[in-house]
């Protein structure tokens, strides 16, 4: 039975991402971390990029740039971009495929709109997170897997469709070589649709893409909102209007605390300065064939730490 239809709330807190522009008019919404929530399960870092129409000569540049102690997450709805690592990888991304990269001890990647697609006007649409690693594989080797559309499974039914992109969930599991209990899904709901979100996890979130979705007693909330849930509560969504497009997220709570301090992520503040100084140093490895990097900006003196 759905808790939800009982007089208590499901929602814990609604976070309302902050919106940034990279130049271009190109605008990313991060909706964790957040002062209202860090972390859901072991996810530490939520953005959404676009949608945003490149003109022809136009795209997107970001230049080389190091991570350790997490797994980054990229996954579009629509456009391509092309992925270059440390490890040699040259991988192009396009709308439901998923590029999987394990920093562990450190990697370098860049993100960029290829030469061909800069010829003509083109679109991007998607997201990115960060999944923090636990403390037995934050210093494993780096690694890069991409999985294609169709090697994701789908449950479909009553104008719901549900692809498991990460993890389980709804009884299906992905492909992708994750190293926590967690799970991300892309559920798709036609108008007047709706799909129970049960408690798996200690910790869930809702994010809406697009449209807008009913809670019931909860009400009804629109795109670009992160909706935290309480433990042990079930979550029923309808589509409302024009159906609407969400993730679901989340996992079992984190090994112990984790910081953040630029693309790092880690249980110790020694690890995070020598991450910083490394990358000042430029001692992490090279991306073959790229010579740009970001430069290590100012940062804080002391890491904070957040269960």
């Amino acid at each position: 039975m759905d808790d939800s239809s009982e007089n208590e709330s499901a929602l814990d807190i609604v976070v309302i991402p902050r919106t940034r522009d990279l130049g271009d008019n190109f605008e990313v919404r991060r909706a964790l971390p957040t002062i209202e929530r860090r972390m859901v399960g072991p996810f530490v870092f939520f953005d959404e990029m676009g949608p945003h129409t490149f003109a022809p000569g136009r795209g997107l540049d970001v230049r080389p740039h190091p991570h350790i102690g997490l797994a980054t997450v990229t996954y579009l709805f629509d456009g391509e971009i092309l992925h270059r690592d440390s490890l040699g990888t040259v991988q192009a991304i396009q709308p439901g495929e998923v590029n999987w990269m394990t920093a562990g001890r450190g990697i370098v990647h860049s993100e960029r709109t290829a030469p061909e697609i800069r010829q003509h006007e083109s679109t991007l649409s998607g997201l990115q997170c960060w999944v923090a690693l636990p403390k037995q594989h934050e210093e494993m080797a780096p690694s890069f897997v991409h999985i294609g559309a169709g090697e994701l499974p789908v449950e479909e039914g009553e104008g719901v469709s549900a692809k498991i992109i990460a993890g389980s969930f709804f009884g299906r599991r992905s492909p992708v070589p994750t190293l926590s209990d967690l799970f991300y899904v892309d559920v798709q709901l036609q108008p007047g649709a709706s799909v129970v979100v049960p408690p798996e996890y200690g910790e869930q979130a809702v994010y809406v893409v697009s449209g807008s979705v009913d809670l019931g007693r909860d009400g009804r909330f629109d795109a670009g909102q992160l909706l935290v849930l309480k433990p042990g509560k079930s979550v029923t969504l309808s589509g409302v209007g024009a159906g609407a497009r969400v993730m679901l997220l989340g996992g079992e709570p984190m090994d112990g605390p984790r910081a953040i301090i630029w693309n790092f992520v880690a249980s110790s503040a020694e690890r995070l300065e020598q991450a910083k100084e490394d990358w000042r140093l430029q001692r992490f490895p090279a991306i073959p064939g790229e010579t740009e990097f970001i430069p290590l900006p100012e940062l804080p003196g002391r890491p904070v730490f957040y269960p």
